[in-house]
């Protein structure tokens, strides 16, 4: 399945003085790294959101740290497309230092696509076919080799 990656710096207040990198910082990352990938693939959240009244939600994030980033430090983070459901998409993530590769925070996150309602309320709803195809079959989009995840 499709793999994607970015590279980030870290910055200041994302990590304590320790390195520590603090817990919504990982959901942010991540969440970049895949808005990023929807809009290299053409699918922007606000595209979709305007065009199409749907989003990719989140609905389950499980993260762990496992080693430090401190303030300055390039990052990469990755995310491989584990599973796709009728609704769902789960990813494995990681983010390592670009330097050694040494893993910074891994974990795994799923997202619901869901309609947005009149009431501004959520339905969770099927993945078009062409979203599922561009995630399938990402074209000349650029993955990392899957012994770099």
């Amino acid at each position: 399945m499709i793999m994607y990656s970015r590279e980030l710096t870290v910055a200041w207040g994302e990590s304590d003085p320790f390195g520590l990198v603090y817990y919504p910082m990982m959901f942010t990352w991540f969440n970049e790294t895949e808005h990023e990938l929807l809009r290299a693939l053409g699918f922007p959240t606000n595209k979709l959101i305007k065009e199409d009244r749907t989003a990719f939600v989140m609905g389950d994030v499980h993260f762990r740290f496992v080693g430090p980033a401190a303030y300055g430090d390039k990052v990469r983070t990755m995310i491989r497309l584990a599973k796709m459901g009728t609704s769902t998409l789960h990813w494995d993530c990681k983010a390592v230092q670009s330097s050694d590769g040494a893993v910074i925070t891994e974990g795994r996150a799923v997202r619901i696509h869901a309609q947005i309602q009149e009431d501004g309320g959520l339905k969770a709803i099927p993945i078009p076919e062409y979203i599922r195809n561009a995630l399938t079959d990402p074209g000349s989009l650029i993955n990392l080799p899957e012994e770099e995840f």
